[in-house]
């Protein structure tokens, strides 16, 4: 699939020729923009090209198994989940579908600030590509796997607005034949009123309550197999190989034509981006991702309601019907083992949220959990600005400020173009 840009304005976010303009004028810290040395093309350290390798798409393994789905492998899952993907139906007004925000020409992702469905979200859509190899889903991390993921927004009122008890009724008016070749006999709905949910509207939950425990355990298999067949397409989609990737390649072996991949003020961003520019820290392997939660201040897009992100996540997650020790996961209990050992009392996480994979991301602005920076010239400027955290403690730390998470981030402005310069040689066609 080609790459596109897009640039999302508004009062809210700088451009990315004010905050230039703010660089060059030394409001952000960065120090005079000389010539860096340390950023020029030249040679690589054997150290350095062990560190280049382990970033090399190649190097990314098959996803391991997700013992909670047992048809995620199954082609006939793959071709169903790939069917609802694209239904409306899948919504309470008949106009949005996954692929409404993940939408297949913009690499499964919208180019919107915050998510819109039936409503306004609150965060950025995130990108579908190499999903499966997350532990947890959405920027909070509040599920843990792909199937129970997409079953959230289905009832979100501002994503599709749907009720379970609705969704399992088009599953078997609509589906039934491809679902019990899956999953066997259809759960029986006889009885269950049209619309049903435990966190719906009033409404709705008061028709949840009325309905007998075996009625509420047909409707969550039904909604619950569905979700395992939507996760069995999203996990075929994955990333292709970029200009980085080639250029790597090139250096390990020690092919001088093949490093022409690369300009010189790319291969400067990337010097940086593994040194000095310390982003290699938190995006790294071949996703370039940690798959982790960090707080690196980025500011709310409301300031008096900061979102906590992953600190009130945990307990979602814990707590998840759905989730892999849940009575509808098909996993044994000895294979839930980041739900069982996930840490639940880490001050860290307090504002913190999920590393996103940096494949691609020159064709995903407007950039963080709530797209609150507009371009790759921003985001850079954010990280050497290091502003204090609305909410929680930004790793980002500076010096005298007490912590000592990292060395504060010192770039010119001739650095920070590189290291945006690099960021835009990562982008390949989805697989």
């Amino acid at each position: 699939m080609s790459q596109r840009n897009w640039a999302a304005s508004g009062p809210f976010i700088t451009t990315a020729t004010a905050v230039l303009a703010c660089l060059a004028a030394g409001v952000l810290g960065l120090a005079p923009d000389v010539a860096h040395a340390e950023a020029r093309p030249g040679r690589w350290s054997s150290a350095e090209k062990t560190t280049l390798g382990s970033m090399l798409l190649s190097k990314l393994p098959a996803p391991a198994p997700d013992p909670s789905n047992a048809v995620e492998a199954r082609v006939e899952a793959i071709a169903l989940g790939k069917r609802l993907f694209s239904d409306t139906r899948l919504s309470k007004n008949g106009q949005v579908a996954c692929a409404t925000c993940h939408a297949f020409e913009r690499d499964f992702q919208d180019g919107r600030p915050v998510g819109q469905g039936v409503g306004t979200g609150i965060r950025r859509t995130m990108p579908i590509a190499a999903a499966a190899h997350s532990p947890w889903l959405f920027w909070d991390g509040r599920k843990d796997s792909l199937w129970s993921q997409a079953l959230g927004p289905l009832e979100d009122g501002a994503e599709h607005g749907a009720n379970r008890a609705q969704l399992a009724h088009l599953l078997e008016a609509n589906y039934r034949t491809e679902y019990e070749a899956l999953f066997g006999r259809f759960p029986p709905l006889q009885g269950v009123p049209a619309n049903a949910s435990p966190i719906g509207s009033a409404d709705e939950r008061k028709a949840w309550d009325a309905m007998p425990s075996s009625q509420r355990d047909a409707v969550n298999r039904a909604f619950s197999n569905l979700g395992k067949a939507i996760a069995a397409f999203e996990r075929t989609v994955t990333y292709g190989e970029s200009r980085f990737d080639r250029y790597v390649t090139a250096v390990l072996n020690a092919d001088a034509a093949g490093q022409q991949a690369l300009s010189a003020q790319e291969v400067s961003g990337l010097r940086l981006f593994i040194g000095k520019g310390q982003c290699s820290t938190c995006h790294n392997g071949p996703l370039l991702t940690d798959q982790h939660f960090h707080n690196t201040g980025v500011p709310p897009r409301d300031a008096s309601r900061p979102d906590r992100g992953r600190s009130v996540a945990v307990a979602k997650a814990q707590h998840d019907e759905f989730n892999c020790l849940g009575k509808y996961s098909d996993a044994q209990a000895d294979a839930c083992q980041e739900l069982s050992f996930m840490a639940t009392d880490d001050p860290g996480m307090e504002g913190a949220f999920k590393t996103p994979s940096l494949r691609n991301v020159a064709g995903r602005a407007p950039y963080m959990h709530a797209g609150q920076l507009a371009s790759l010239d921003d985001v850079v400027a954010h990280y050497v600005r290091s502003p204090k955290a609305a909410t929680g403690h930004s790793e980002l730390a500076q010096a005298g400020s007490g912590h000592a998470e990292r060395k504060p981030i010192r770039l010119t402005v001739e650095e920070a173009r590189d290291v945006v310069a690099f960021l835009k040689t990562l982008s390949g066609s989805l697989k």
